[in-house]
């Protein structure tokens, strides 16, 4: 999991200033209408649950939150079904691996505008499967606040974790713990109940090599078309298998 968390961390910035413009706010909304899908009881729907606690976290008010879940489950209508997972895949400069996965309810614009993102960007949009097989798909929990470490490594021995690294989170201490998907549940459970602070459990995208940048033209580049894609409307995440040294870091964002 080295290699992502700097990435992930700009990602938890950005989405701050986000949140003020709306996008997390439609981004959590349509994630919820998705989960909904699979039942609207959130007790019993942890897909549902976990998009709950983020668009509470989020600040999302209650009322949107109801709303999507019924919008999900069809008390509203059929307007659920009008969205579809998505995934694209393609390259960044210097052959960066890019996974993108995304809601959509009308595939032709999500393509296109991913094209133009991708072109003026230094990238190229890839066909299916170009780049996945880079990936390994798993559950992810993020921890913030302070770690005992100690205490973390019991936790995920009953959690039956697989990996964990430690990365500051939203400022703060924190952590990032990878298990199977079918375990993340159980492995957030379980770190709950140990008194961790939970800020989300997901499924992500784990690049399986990474790729060095140490050049800050192309740090910069990538970093303009991660950037370009996650703003997309129909974009729920964006990953890839690079890793800029601290001094690429540094200097962009301290620029």
């Amino acid at each position: 999991m080295a290699g992502h968390s700097k990435w992930a961390n700009i990602k938890r910035q950005k989405a701050r200033v986000d949140a003020v413009k709306g996008k997390v706010f439609t981004r959590i909304s349509r994630e919820i209408i998705v989960a909904a899908r699979q039942g609207a009881d959130p007790m019993g729907n942890f897909q549902l649950r976990t998009a709950i606690e983020k668009a509470k976290a989020a600040g999302i008010p209650n009322d949107n939150i109801e709303r999507a879940i019924a919008k999900g489950s069809g008390k509203l209508g059929a307007g659920a079904s009008e969205l579809e997972s998505i995934r694209y895949e393609g390259y960044g400069v210097g052959g960066v691996a890019i996974l993108i996965e995304g809601l959509t309810d009308n595939r032709n614009r999500t393509a296109a505008d991913l094209r133009v993102a991708f072109s003026k960007n230094g990238g190229n949009l890839g066909e299916t499967g170009c780049v996945s097989w880079m990936f390994d798909q798993k559950g992810v929990v993020t921890l913030a606040g302070p770690i005992d470490e100690e205490k973390l490594l019991e936790a995920l021995v009953e959690g039956e974790a697989e990996s964990y690294e430690l990365t500051p989170v939203n400022d703060t201490d924190g952590a990032e713990v990878s298990t199977a998907i079918p375990n993340l549940e159980h492995l957030a459970q379980v770190l709950k109940a140990q008194g961790f602070n939970i800020v989300e459990a997901e499924w992500r995208w784990i690049p399986n090599n990474i790729i060095e940048v140490d050049d800050v033209e192309k740090a910069r580049s990538l970093m303009k078309l991660m950037n370009a894609l996650d703003d997309l409307d129909d974009v729920q995440s964006v990953t890839a298998n690079f890793e800029m040294s601290d001094t690429c870091y540094q200097e962009l964002y301290n620029e």
